[in-house]
C-alpha cells in the first residue's frame, strides 16, 4: 500500500518538482491528471495448477500521468496505475492481487490545432515501457503430482495506446485512453508473457 502511494503521489507531484527548471522554456507546456477505468486481463501460468489456469482477472484500475511536452506534437508521459484484482481460477477458489504499473512512454499529439465545436481536441499516440509489481496471495496447488507454491513477483513491460483530449477550458481538458500493455511475468513460478488492454477516462490540467 505505501508503495502505490508513494508512486502515485510522484507522478501527481512531478509538474511541482519539475516547474522551476522548465520556467523559461515559455514554449513547453505540462499536463497532469488523474485517470479510472477498466484493465482487460490474460493468463498468469503457462499451465495448470491442479487442474486449472489461474488468470489475472479483468477489473477496475487507476492512476496519474505526468505528460512533459517538448513541442507541440511531441512529449515524454510518465504513469503511473493501480488495479486491485485478484488471480481467478487458480486453486482453492483464487486470491487478491494488487497490480501496480509504471510507464514511460514517449506522446506523439497527431492533431495538435484541431478544434472540434470551438474546443481544441488533440489525438494521440503513445509507446513506451515500463515496471509491473504484482502482490498475490500464495497459490497453492500441484503441478502433475508435483507440489507447488506460487506467489508475485514483478516484470518489465511495453505499452502503446491511442487517445484524444478535449478540452474543456483552455487549460482544463478531459481525456479517453485506450492502450494495450505487454507485461513479461507477474509470478514467481510457471509464469507466462501477459497480453493485456486497459481503457480509461480521465480528467487533467495543462500549464
Amino acid at each position: 500500500m505505501n508503495r502505490r502511494i508513494s508512486i502515485l503521489s510522484f507522478v501527481i507531484l512531478a509538474p511541482a518538482i519539475l516547474h522551476a527548471p522548465l520556467a523559461n522554456a515559455q514554449s513547453n507546456s505540462q499536463d497532469v491528471q488523474i485517470y479510472a477505468g477498466y484493465l482487460f486481463g490474460d493468463r498468469l501460468l503457462d499451465q495448470p495448477v491442479s487442474r486449472s489456469t489461474p488468470r489475472l482477472d479483468d477489473n477496475a484500475t487507476y492512476g496519474a500521468r505526468y505528460t512533459y511536452h517538448f513541442t507541440d506534437q511531441w512529449g515524454a508521459q510518465l504513469s503511473a496505475g493501480y488495479t486491485p484484482t485478484r488471480a481467478a481460477h487458480a486453486a482453492g477458489g483464487g486470491g487478491k492481487l494488487g497490480l501496480t504499473t509504471v510507464d514511460l512512454d514517449v506522446e506523439w499529439d497527431v492533431l495538435p490545432n484541431f478544434q472540434l465545436a470551438g474546443h481544441q481536441l488533440i489525438p494521440y499516440t503513445v509507446v513506451g515501457a515500463g515496471y509491473a509489481w504484482a502482490n498475490v496471495d500464495t497459490m497453492d496447488g500441484f503441478v502433475g503430482t508435483t507440489p507447488v507454491s506460487i506467489s508475485g513477483s514483478n516484470g518489465v513491460t511495453a505499452n502503446v495506446g491511442l487517445g484524444a483530449k478535449y478540452f474543456v477550458t483552455s487549460s482544463l481538458f478531459v481525456d479517453i485512453d485506450a492502450r494495450y500493455r505487454y507485461m513479461n511475468r507477474l509470478v514467481t513460478d510457471l509464469g507466462q508473457g501477459l497480453n493485456t488492454s486497459e481503457t480509461t477516462f480521465g480528467v487533467g490540467y495543462r500549464f
